[in-house]
């Protein structure tokens, strides 16, 4: 039976999914009051299966992977939310050329990551991406930024398959001597110094930012998972399997554990999992609901009066991103 439960502080919502979702759900509620067009959100506004859920029910937000399909909606006026990954150029042209009104709820820290792209493109630079999935929305839209300077690398460690993405051991640049790595903002804060080391092994010149571009949510939560891991039996993380910094946890945890499960909610848990389990952790991703973590402890707290439950890790985080305004089309 299990008789303490470890929650991973910090966990869930970071920011830039508060700041995404309720733009999102804003958005949708002025709508229905002026009864425009539809709120469409380009790819997932976060990867998170029960937050798009919820936004389709409650709000009526409707999700595209392609403005083309906005062509089989009816409605005029319809509004266009990007999601907290970012979106490339050439997204955000197609819409305009639409005639979309646009909201960009793309995160802040991932505008940071574009920004670099650009500005060093701009100067000549060849551009190293390290990500873990050439198809992974953060690493489209970096990518778009800057196509023709931009080489994509995988990140040390990765489980994913992709021709796509070169090996930081033997990818080439133009010019050794004129090149700069950049990287997705949630991969393994312990991969990412490993595989940019290597690439400052082969070329010594090679231009960091002064910032790391992993953002604070990926690093605070993996630090916490470190932490607790040790402490317990088995660890849990809930998170959708399309949430990358959620899927580094999981492979964070296994590390230590050994005993590391994702789950989407407590419904994904099995009984064979807790035999001669006393001690639980628990953490989610930066876009997992907090709500989905607690109804986790009710299911062990059911099973237990007694629970203990108590939090570990680092400290809270309380950051704020401006929320974003909607942009008419064709606006300057």
């Amino acid at each position: 039976m299990v008789e303490t439960v470890i929650l991973a502080r910090p966990r869930g919502y970071c920011a830039g999914v508060v700041m995404a979702i309720e733009a999102l759900e804003e958005a949708a509620a002025e709508n229905a009051v002026r009864q425009e067009g539809n709120i469409v959100a380009y790819h997932a506004i976060v990867h998170n299966h029960t937050v798009v859920e919820r936004l389709e029910q409650q709000h009526n937000v409707r999700f595209v992977e392609n403005l083309a399909e906005l062509e089989q909606m009816s409605g005029q006026g319809n509004t266009v939310v990007f999601s907290a990954h970012g979106i490339s150029p050439v997204v955000r042209q197609e819409a305009n050329k639409r005639g979309l009104t646009t909201l960009d709820a793309t995160c802040p820290l991932v505008t940071k990551v574009h920004s670099e792209a650009k500005r060093y493109a701009a100067m000549g630079f060849s551009i190293l991406l390290i990500g873990d999935s050439s198809s992974h929305q953060e690493v489209i839209g970096t990518f778009g930024e800057a196509p023709e300077n931009t080489i994509l690398v995988s990140v040390l460690g990765n489980r994913k398959a992709d021709v796509k993405l070169q090996d930081p051991h033997t990818v080439q640049v133009p010019n050794p001597d004129k090149c700069i790595v950049l990287t997705q903002t949630t991969l393994s804060v312990d991969d990412t110094d490993k595989t940019v080391d290597v690439l400052k092994r082969r070329f010594p010149n090679l231009t960091i930012p002064s910032r790391s571009d992993l953002c604070y949510a990926t690093k605070n939560r993996q630090a916490a998972v470190k932490v607790i891991a040790p402490q317990v039996d088995m660890f849990l993380v809930v998170s959708s399997l399309t949430s990358s910094n959620g899927m580094r946890l999981v492979e964070l945890a296994e590390e230590i554990t050994k005993e590391a499960y994702r789950v989407d909610s407590v419904t994904d848990i099995k009984p064979d999992w807790l035999d001669g389990v006393k001690t639980v952790g628990i953490t989610s991703a930066a876009s997992t609901p907090d709500d989905l973590v607690m109804s986790i402890v009710e299911f062990f707290r059911s099973s237990n009066p007694h629970l203990v439950v108590r939090e570990d890790g680092g400290e809270p985080e309380d950051i704020e991103f401006r929320k974003p305004v909607r942009v008419p089309a064709f606006a300057s």
